[in-house]
C-alpha cells in the first residue's frame, strides 16, 4: 500500500513539473496592398522570445508580456496564412536571447 501511494505522489509531482508552451494569439490580415501579414501577441505576463518565419526566412524578436509585436509582412503576394510559421517560448529559458546589462 505504501508503495502505491509513494509511485502516485512521484507520478504527481513529475507531471506538474512539465512547463507548458506560453499562451500567444496569431492575427493574419492582407495589408492595402495585397500582401500576407501576421502580429503576434503575448497573453502571459512574462516576457517571450519569438520569430515568425515564411518561405525559410526567419524573423527573431522579444515579446514583452502581455504585449503584442508589429506586423510582419510577406514579400509576395501569392503568400497566405498557411506560409507563415510562429514559434514563442519564454525567454527566462533561453539566456543567449536575454538583453545585455
Amino acid at each position: 500500500m505504501l508503495v502505491k501511494i509513494v509511485c502516485f505522489l512521484l507520478f504527481l509531482l513529475l507531471t506538474t513539473s512539465v512547463s507548458a508552451m506560453p499562451r500567444i494569439d496569431v492575427k493574419h490580415q492582407r495589408n492595402i496592398n495585397g500582401f500576407a501579414e501576421i502580429q503576434v501577441s503575448n497573453a502571459t505576463t512574462e516576457n517571450l522570445i519569438c520569430h515568425v518565419a515564411i518561405d525559410g526566412y526567419k524573423i527573431l524578436f522579444r515579446l514583452q508580456g502581455m504585449g503584442y509585436s508589429k506586423w510582419y509582412t510577406a514579400t509576395d503576394k501569392r503568400f497566405n496564412h498557411t506560409n507563415f510559421s510562429v514559434w514563442c517560448d519564454y525567454l527566462k529559458l533561453h539566456p543567449k536571447y536575454q538583453p545585455k546589462n
